[in-house]
């Protein structure tokens, strides 16, 4: 390629994208889509995953709204000509296995004749360094390193909030668990180490409750019954819309939500910091 305004990027899948000018008309699937938002780049839309339905969930959406991003419901059912219609220059999901897009088939935009980025957020990476591409990606696409939206924070403010929930970790004894409810017989226990911000608290001083041996990488699937046998002080239960929320399932127990798939930036994550260590503080 040539030219001031030629536009390169390589991907999580070592895929080298490439285009004659620098995209301006983003589309995104919900999690990326809310992250660029943050870092300075406003998508024309997004589009969920297949747990999601035909309207936006509320604990994705971070910044998107406030936007008018529209939503396009989950990817794998999209609407090409609705997509056309859209005129994309270039298309922005994730990848949990460093090899395929997550919420949309690749031959989708392949037939729209525009490229797919897909950015690592499994545990390959660990959470700074998902953060950091996420944020080079934005820059790439023309946001200034400083952008100024509403949510926009600085890597001051990550530090911040970080120093907080360090200091909150260190006087709480409360062991943690993250988990999301399946319905009312099931529950699924994240096991801390499978997740880069589960890890990463780990980092700062949580006290993650690992829910033993078992079947699955992320996840080990049990009744609710086992949670309550881990005997945690504080659970981050899953707030997205197609999970179960824990009420009455767990008694005794500090609450808070968690999204699983936080948008990765900076501000996303101050904000996820600060909750926590609120909700590790002590109660009078």
């Amino acid at each position: 390629m040539s030219g001031a305004e030629a536009w390169g990027f390589t991907d999580d899948r070592g895929a080298e994208l490439g285009a004659a000018r620098v995209p301006r008309r983003v589309i995104a699937y919900v999690r990326a889509g809310a992250a660029l938002c943050d870092l300075g780049v406003t998508p024309v839309a997004v589009y969920g995953s297949g747990h999601d339905g035909e309207v936006l969930d509320p604990a994705k959406e971070g910044g998107l709204r406030s936007a008018a991003v529209t939503y396009l419901g989950p990817g794998r059912v999209l609407d090409e000509g609705r997509l056309r219609e859209l005129r994309p220059d270039v298309i922005v999901d994730v990848t949990y296995d460093g090899k395929s897009p997550y919420a949309l088939d690749e031959a989708v935009a392949e037939r729209l004749g525009v490229p797919l980025v897909a950015l690592s957020v499994g545990n390959e990476l660990s959470l700074p360094a998902i953060l950091e591409r996420f944020g080079g990606l934005a820059a790439s696409l023309g946001a200034s390193p400083a952008a100024e939206t509403p949510a926009a924070a600085s890597p001051g403010d990550l530090r911040a909030a970080e120093d907080a929930l360090r200091e909150a970790a260190a006087r709480s004894g409360l062991g943690v668990l993250a988990l999301s409810g399946a319905g009312p017989d099931q529950v699924h226990l994240a096991r801390p180490l499978a997740w880069p911000e589960l890890a990463r608290l780990t980092e700062l001083g949580v006290r993650l409750v690992d829910p033993g041996p078992g079947p699955g990488a992320n996840w080990l699937t049990a009744d609710w019954g086992r949670a309550a046998e881990l005997r945690p002080g504080l659970v981050l239960f899953d707030s997205r819309a197609h999970a179960t929320p824990p009420d009455g399932a767990l008694s005794g127990v500090r609450l808070t939500p968690w999204n699983p798939e936080t948008p990765p930036s900076p501000a996303a994550y101050a904000r996820f910091f600060r909750d926590l260590a609120e909700a590790l503080a002590p109660t009078d």
